[in-house]
């Protein structure tokens, strides 16, 4: 009978699920626990020291998730996350802090700076093993369903522009259908008009 992952023993790498990660850390010997300690045979494991060089990395290769520290040199990660989400290429990017602060004050920037998440130093590495599948597993479902909303509301625009056509087509030739035509513009409208435009309206 098969066992489910989480009751399997210590052995278990909880990262069972393809994923690339950027550890971002100016101490070099938890750069190299990270890459001991999360590398799978489905998660790859790469590092870097300090801000400027964790863009540059994001830059050539985008992971799929990335573990930033807070205080580093040359550029922090406050403002790693202030570039990233100022970037529409990347502020979807799941990021969770891993500091050794632990103040409300760095907890709070850090969400109002785009945080994913927030974990603190010393690391419990299979927790943290734990905490990375979780999040990459939620930002999948929050990309399928974005995919999936533009897709219905694209598949809704297509049908109104053939509807128009189809009206504008029809009163050409039966002027006496205007004002179910009318009725039926107004309709698709009101279908098709953003929620924020609804309410402002």
């Amino acid at each position: 009978m098969p066992v489910h992952p989480d009751q399997s023993g210590p052995f278990f790498y909880v990262l069972q699920e393809a994923m690339r990660i950027l550890f971002v850390d100016d101490d070099p010997i938890l750069r190299e626990f990270a890459v001991v300690n999360l590398a799978s045979e489905h998660a790859n494991i790469e590092t870097a020291p300090d801000g400027v060089a964790a863009l540059a990395a994001i830059e050539a290769n985008a992971p799929d998730i990335l573990l930033l520290d807070l205080e580093m040199p040359h550029l922090d990660g406050f403002e790693v996350l202030a570039q990233l989400r100022a970037d529409p290429r990347y502020n979807g990017l799941p990021v969770i802090v891993v500091t050794g602060r632990e103040d409300i004050e760095a907890v709070d920037r850090a969400f109002q700076a785009g945080a994913t998440s927030f974990v603190v130093k010393p690391l419990n590495w299979r927790l943290l093993s734990h905490q990375i599948r979780y999040v990459h597993r939620s930002g999948r479902i929050e990309r399928q369903l974005t995919e999936d909303r533009d897709e219905a509301n694209e598949q809704l625009h297509r049908l109104a522009a053939e509807s128009t056509r189809f009206l504008a087509h029809a009163l050409s030739h039966t002027p006496a259908l205007r004002p179910a035509a009318v009725s039926f513009a107004k309709a698709a409208d009101a279908v098709l008009q953003p929620p924020d435009s609804a309410k402002a309206a």
